[in-house]
């Protein structure tokens, strides 16, 4: 659970008040690729308040962190909807 003064770029801070909200929005940007349920980098860094190119940084410089299923690239093959 998120602390009261935690905040996930939306300007909308996590508190018990508002924890559907959060939950709607975020299950709201849940895709479905390669029959897995996947958030896309752009609506992960939003949540968090930072810029993607910033957070796949950090991804990549922490690879070592993550599980080795934690993330793909998408292909154009992956965008046809």
């Amino acid at each position: 659970m998120a602390s009261d003064s935690e905040n996930i770029g939306t300007n909308v801070a996590l508190t018990t008040t508002n924890d559907s909200l959060h939950v709607n929005l975020i299950q709201g940007k849940i895709a479905m690729v390669r029959g897995q349920q996947v958030l896309l980098d752009r609506d992960l860094a939003l949540l968090y308040g930072v810029d993607v190119a910033q957070m796949n940084r950090q991804v990549k410089r922490n690879i070592e962190r993550f599980a080795e299923d934690f993330m793909f690239q998408l292909t154009k093959r992956n965008m046809i909807v």
